[in-house]
């Protein structure tokens, strides 16, 4: 059975699955779940991913939600994914769970609620927030200096010294992109 990705193509995590997907030859079915006409809150899309937000996937009976899980399930489920996406040496993949995690907890949360509260607002039915904006920019701001100083601080055009991309670098440029989508 082909591997469904249930995704909205404005969404930042969505594009990171989908591009992983694509970039690895693995097989799979796009399910669009459109974010602006709330299809995500559906009973039907709740039985796929209860905490109703995209991505999710389905290969086979196993049902997967959350980005970076995805992209963790994808690179070890799927033969023929390069090493490099998702190391088998313990030491980097930590490394690569921690760009995961401060990816989360800072630069997501920058770019999202810029975009929200700047430009998307309205397609949602939601008044734009100029105040929440301004607090966004500068978390975006601090979140994009960390990256700078911390996680490209090493040789390589990659985070952490890479030579060659890994997920946490396909999580963190679909986040900088969602920046160049809606505000150019």
């Amino acid at each position: 059975m082909k591997l469904k990705v249930y995704a909205d193509r404005m969404s930042q995590p969505s594009r990171a699955a989908l591009i992983f997907c694509k970039v690895n030859g693995i097989d799979y079915e796009e399910i669009r779940v459109d974010i602006s006409k709330r299809q995500h809150l559906t009973p039907e899309f709740a039985e796929i991913n209860p905490m109703q937000q995209v991505p999710a996937i389905v290969d086979g009976r196993f049902k997967l939600f959350e980005s970076h899980a995805i992209l963790i399930y994808l690179a070890c489920a799927f033969p023929g994914v390069a090493d490099h996406w998702y190391p088998a040496d313990v030491f980097k993949r930590s490394k690569i769970h921690s760009v995961l995690d401060w990816h989360h907890s800072n630069l997501r949360r920058g770019p999202a609620s810029y975009v929200r509260n700047t430009t998307l607002a309205p397609a949602l039915g939601l008044p734009l927030n100029p105040q929440s904006a301004a607090e966004a920019e500068k978390f975006l701001s601090s979140s994009l200096s960390k990256i700078e100083s911390v996680w490209l601080k090493d040789n390589g055009p990659f985070l952490l010294g890479g030579n060659q991309p890994s997920i946490a670098d396909l999580s963190l440029a679909c986040d900088i992109l969602q920046l160049e989508v809606y505000l150019s």
